[in-house]
């Protein structure tokens, strides 16, 4: 269970978390959401992008179960936004 996808599916978050990412992923924009959570790193392929994504994500994960007062909400929704929609790029490439 290594690969990005395997690793994506197997998120466990508050019901509203992905009741509200999957609202959000309605207007995601790769080129400009990317770049904004990801930085210079963003504008790579989706497989990598995915696993920065996931890099970060375990991170606000990690900052909100420890009650971190640093920890952001809208952030960490927007890293699921686009951990959904660079999941379904990763899934819809040929093998």
């Amino acid at each position: 269970m290594t690969d990005p996808l395997s690793l994506f599916a197997a998120l466990r978050r508050p019901r509203l978390m992905i009741r509200a990412a999957r609202i959000g992923a309605a207007d995601y924009r790769r080129d400009r959401d990317l770049r904004r959570l990801l930085g210079p790193a963003g504008a790579s392929a989706p497989e990598r992008a995915l696993a920065a994504l996931l890099d970060a994500e375990a991170r606000a994960e990690a900052t909100r179960m420890a009650g971190d007062a640093a920890y952001s909400i809208a952030r960490h929704v927007d890293l699921l936004i686009a951990l959904m929609a660079e999941a379904r790029l990763v899934a819809r490439r040929p093998a």
